[in-house]
């Protein structure tokens, strides 16, 4: 399993569980650690393709932040100068 492929793994597993501790190769080779509640195989590629489509949840919520910001008439300027991005 390449980097990448760990990063979206990592990624997936603290979107389904924040406090999720474990040791990770690959969706194959997962340690579930202090009592963390295994997650599926299955739950955990279906949240890497949702991810990859749709975006994290801290993302989806930036984006809509912005939005609404530029609904009150902020212009990308303010709204960087507000938020830094």
């Amino acid at each position: 399993m390449n980097r990448d492929d760990l990063d979206w793994l990592n990624l997936a597993i603290k979107e389904i569980n924040p406090n999720a501790t474990y040791q990770a190769g690959g969706v194959d080779n997962i340690i579930w650690m202090d009592g963390t509640t295994p997650i599926s195989k299955s739950d955990i590629e279906a949240k890497i393709t949702d991810i990859k489509a749709n975006g994290t949840t801290e993302e989806k919520k930036k984006a809509s932040g912005k939005k609404k910001l530029k609904d009150l008439g902020l212009d990308d300027d303010e709204i960087k100068a507000l938020i830094g991005a």
